[in-house]
């Protein structure tokens, strides 16, 4: 379930304002929720595979704390990535 590197840059390209800042909260919730999204396709075809469902919870954990760091550093960008990603309407 891991994003090749095409997938990774393409991300990386669409939310940050740089090809080299990859350690941003911006990116890595992009990266993140590009990974879920992979997942969930994954165990929609095979729903009995627990050890890709609790990456999956932890993913969205990990997701969920990044966006609330996010929002109180600046809710601005937090929008900004939420629009972006497409997560809320």
């Amino acid at each position: 379930m891991a994003l090749t590197t095409k997938e990774k840059t393409k991300v990386i390209k669409d939310v940050s304002d740089s090809e080299k800042n990859t350690g941003s909260a911006d990116v890595q919730i992009a990266l993140i929720s590009k990974q879920i999204d992979k997942l969930v396709l994954h165990l929609k075809s095979h729903p009995q595979d627990t050890h890709s469902k609790r990456g999956l919870i932890t993913m969205v954990i990990k997701r969920k704390k990044l966006l609330a760091y996010l929002k109180k550093i600046s809710e601005k960008r937090y929008s900004e990535v939420i629009k972006k990603i497409g997560l809320k309407k």
